[in-house]
């Protein structure tokens, strides 16, 4: 059963940095393409980063480029996304995801998700 588990969340001031992970379970995690995305309130879900298998190719959303990174260890079986400059607007659930592949202008294709974390920022 593949499983993955966001962590990372909270409440942070707009120019404020988190880092958040997501672990996975259940299948070869090197074999997978990974992602994150997000859903504001009041808002439909958005793509926000997805990297290949061996992380060499990453694709980011320009509301994120510059900001956010993307990376995976998949000796550890995580992804995580390392959100810097974070303004109000990023405020958001983030979800994980596997599988599928990384075309020119997104993620699509996913088969997991997770149950997301809240990130907040505060102006």
């Amino acid at each position: 059963q593949v499983q993955l588990v966001e962590s990372g969340g909270g409440l942070v001031q707009a120019g404020g940095s988190l880092r958040l992970s997501c672990a996975a379970s259940g299948r070869t995690f090197s074999s997978y393409v990974m992602g994150w995305f997000r859903r504001a309130p009041g808002k439909e879900r958005e793509f926000v980063a997805a990297v290949s298998m061996n992380g060499d190719r990453t694709l980011h959303a320009d509301s994120v480029k510059g900001r956010f990174t993307i990376s995976r260890d998949n000796a550890k079986s995580t992804v995580y996304l390392q959100m810097n400059s974070l303004k109000p607007e990023d405020t958001a659930v983030y979800y994980c995801a596997s599988g599928g592949f990384i075309g020119s202008f997104g993620y699509y294709g996913m088969d997991y998700w997770g149950k997301g974390t809240l990130v907040t920022v505060s102006s």
